[in-house]
């Protein structure tokens, strides 16, 4: 019979003093740090120790002493529980001074290469109802708290978000304020359709049930697209039946009550996971795209298509890559006596960048991983009369060879906007090679863009950098960094 283990004592009256990665605060005891989550620096607190290890360890809150003076009241009834908007405690203005710390240090103790005087982070134009794309599952049985088991509050089914570090459980969302608050009647009246129908729910464990994840999208041009994800019973052809004709009545009843919605669709997940990428989809009604508007230009949006989600923001994001790229020049590089540059946009997904700076180019070449945001990309070439741009599909460091830029040109800018863990050594290498006059570099992860600058550092100097806040509300920070050929 194994031991119990005995449980930390209790640190009392401790003053939180700094915030963390992942949205956690931290303070230090000794030689130990201590993360503590949805704390703000100024807490006056007691502390339980639930995991700890040589450096550091991991708490939670049981008593408040004093609250902060940098303190906000968060908008969410959900905050505390959803992990999502973690800082909803912080005011804005401490939360954009934070991510610029962030930045500032991630990018100088990573990258410990000579950097200029950092640009002020540009907030967001909206704090709230930000977003035009949501996510969120179904499940049989809803998360509960500590007070809801100990309040024996009995299992019932939710549609909500996926709680963090619990792949098969989801919190139920009642409002969220991330998005156009029609969401959140769409979401719930699905949810109270479901229940008086005695529809079920997905058991993401035993892969049974129907109802399995809605992905909202909305658009500044006013269009609304839904997406039912459910799991038909394909046991016999009378269960099949059956599950197809409860979604079908299900997505009547919503197109019905919606008429906003412009695109709906369905599709049958018969896999383990809720990626959509390798999925059929069905319209049920209307188109199977939205447009989403940025200056003159409008993008079109399928179910599988990524798009910032900070619809409002990402037009300050590429315009700032624009003016970095060949905007007012810092150096005098482009003005306007030189020929357009030719530029390379690598992982253009589906070419937003690389259709947003084409107009000041001689040739735009984007280069992505997935054919189908390529497919996309030229499509909204085609849509906004773009004649100058070329799209590749596939492995970056398969496409970005020596071989390939002797045949299109050697860029005078690369603008890169890789995922979060950064760029692959091989594509660095490439790049060095290629040696293009500038490098405008969007990262939405400024660790792993320390790691990337300190290699291009032989090679170029930083000219600036410009923290932009994507995602208010959460420690989620993105940064462009201009860097020029020495």
């Amino acid at each position: 019979m194994s031991r119990k283990k005995k449980p930390y004592p209790i640190l009392e009256n401790i003053t939180i003093t700094d915030v963390a990665a992942e949205g956690k605060s931290l303070v230090r005891i000794d030689d130990l740090v201590v993360f503590v989550p949805f704390c703000v620096p100024g807490d006056v607190v007691d502390l339980q120790i639930r995991r700890k290890k040589h450096s550091y360890a991991e708490a939670e809150v049981v008593r408040f002493v004093k609250y902060s003076e940098k303190r906000t009241t968060p908008m969410c009834a959900h905050f505390g529980i959803c992990g999502g908007c973690k800082w909803q405690n912080l005011p804005y203005e401490e939360q954009l001074a934070f991510k610029q710390k962030q930045v500032h240090d991630q990018l100088t103790r990573i990258g410990k290469i000579e950097l200029p005087e950092f640009l002020p982070i540009k907030g967001s134009v909206k704090t709230k109802e930000y977003r035009n794309k949501l996510d969120f599952g179904c499940c049989n049985k809803q998360w509960l708290t500590k007070q809801d088991l100990e309040a024996k509050v009995p299992f019932s089914p939710a549609i909500g978000f996926h709680i963090t570090g619990a792949f098969d459980k989801i919190l139920p969302i009642e409002k969220c304020w991330l998005m156009d608050d029609l969401h959140n009647d769409i979401r719930n009246a699905i949810r109270d359709y479901a229940l008086a129908h005695g529809l079920t729910f997905f058991d993401l464990r035993q892969q049974v049930g129907l109802l399995r994840d809605v992905i909202i999208r909305c658009s500044n041009s006013g269009e609304w697209m839904v997406i039912l994800q459910v799991h038909y019973d394909h046991s016999s052809p009378d269960t099949l039946e059956k599950s197809k004709s409860e979604t079908h009545a299900l997505l009547s009843f919503v197109a019905d009550r919606f008429p906003q919605i412009t695109s709906l669709m369905y599709l049958d997940n018969q896999k383990c996971n809720d990626t959509i990428g390798d999925q059929e989809i069905h319209v049920f009604k209307g188109n199977d795209h939205i447009f989403l508007l940025m200056e003159d230009l409008k993008f079109k949006v399928g179910p599988k298509s990524f798009y910032q989600t900070n619809t409002e923001q990402a037009y300050h994001l590429y315009s700032i890559v624009r003016e970095f790229a060949y905007g007012t020049p810092l150096t005098g590089l482009y003005d306007g006596g030189n020929a357009a540059p030719l530029v390379y946009d690598l992982y253009t997904g589906t070419g937003t960048i690389a259709n947003f700076v084409a107009r000041g180019a001689s040739k735009v070449i984007g280069i992505e991983y997935v054919p189908e945001a390529i497919e996309d990309a030229k499509v909204n070439s085609r849509i906004n009369g773009i004649g100058n741009t070329d799209f590749y599909a596939g492995d970056m460091k398969d496409i970005l060879t020596a071989e390939f830029i002797s045949e299109h040109g050697r860029p005078d800018v690369i603008i890169t906007d890789p995922p979060r863990a950064g760029m692959h050594a091989d594509v660095i290498k490439v790049i060095l090679n290629a040696h293009p006059r500038r490098i405008v570099y969007v990262s939405c992860n400024p660790a792993t863009q320390a790691r990337d600058l300190q290699m291009l550092d032989e090679a170029y100097k930083v000219l600036a950098v410009q923290p932009v806040d994507m995602f208010p509300h959460t420690p989620h920070v993105e940064n462009v960094v201009l860097l020029e050929e020495r």
